[in-house]
């Protein structure tokens, strides 16, 4: 899940806008628990059709 479109609970702004020190805790455990929470979505996208793209090769080779 990406922090960009959660909405604190303490102060009712984006969590990553970092505003109290909820948000601003909270945005660290999110970075520091999952890598690819600061990915956008397409870069996500373009991650999975080379790792497709690599299998698909990789099976046409060995057939």
């Amino acid at each position: 899940m990406t922090y960009d479109r959660l909405v604190c609970a303490n102060c009712a702004s984006p969590v990553n806008e970092g505003r109290c020190p909820v948000c601003r805790a909270n945005r660290e455990r999110l970075q520091q628990e999952n890598f690819l929470a600061g990915m956008n979505p397409m870069a996500l996208i373009a991650l999975l059709t080379v790792l497709i793209a690599a299998v698909a090769l990789l099976a046409h080779q060995t057939a």
